[in-house]
């Protein structure tokens, strides 16, 4: 089942974007912003981002694309062919030009998905001597010992060892994990992160893997 982040600022067309996706059996989630987007792309991993723009922002698309690496349909109500070659060079895939059918929706997004490489989203990932299995949702050391993450601990290592040597701020990763409501709970995330390391690391109070970046989040490095 192919993940599709829906992201939009017009709730009829993103919630009608994503009940027909879910009738074709994607899987999707929605974002009402780039911003939540970015947290989404991170946490989340779609196959596919289908971006609603007003205005086609170069930027958006960019900051999207360098977090997800994944393809993205951009929609917009702007024919203008310099917008389309502009935000096509910015990294995404694919433009549709608003109003457009159903149909010929579904059919860009098949047509993308059917061409890109299933190999950007690895699922084995190595943290020293230990195998992470993101898909499986296990942890097995060199002697196939399993070593047992709860959920939350998932929810905060995937998005890290997804994005290898990137930067993803405890706001994002509180808020994937938490909600909204907890952006604040830094405390959450010391405790957490304590917890990994003292699991993964193999020295944990000189963490290898699992760097904090004072002030500003954290990052995997392999």
């Amino acid at each position: 089942m192919s993940r599709i982040l829906v992201v939009g600022v017009e709730p009829q067309l993103r919630r009608a974007l994503s009940l027909t996706l879910r009738a074709r059996h994607y899987d999707v989630r929605t974002a009402s912003d780039p911003a939540q987007a970015l947290t989404q792309a991170a946490v989340w991993n779609p196959d596919l981002v289908v971006l609603d723009l007003d205005v086609p922002d170069p930027e958006t698309v960019a900051g999207v694309h360098g977090w997800s690496r994944r393809p993205i349909i951009v929609l917009s109500g702007h024919p203008q062919p310099h917008a389309e070659v502009a935000v096509l060079d910015a990294g995404a895939d694919d433009y549709i030009t608003k109003p457009f059918g159903i149909d010929e929706f579904l059919a860009h997004v098949r047509a993308v998905i059917r061409r890109t490489p299933d190999n950007t989203r690895p699922s084995i990932i190595d943290v020293g001597d230990l195998r992470v299995d993101l898909a499986g949702k296990t942890v097995t050391g060199p002697r196939d010992d399993t070593v047992h993450l709860t959920p939350i601990e998932w929810g905060i290592l995937e998005p890290l060892l997804r994005n290898p040597g990137t930067l993803i701020s405890g706001q994002q990763l509180l808020t994937a994990v938490w909600g909204p409501g907890h952006v604040t709970d830094t405390h959450y995330l010391r405790i957490y992160l304590s917890s990994l390391r003292h699991k993964l690391e193999p020295n944990p109070s000189r963490p290898r893997y699992l760097i904090t970046a004072p002030g500003m989040g954290y990052r995997f490095e392999p």
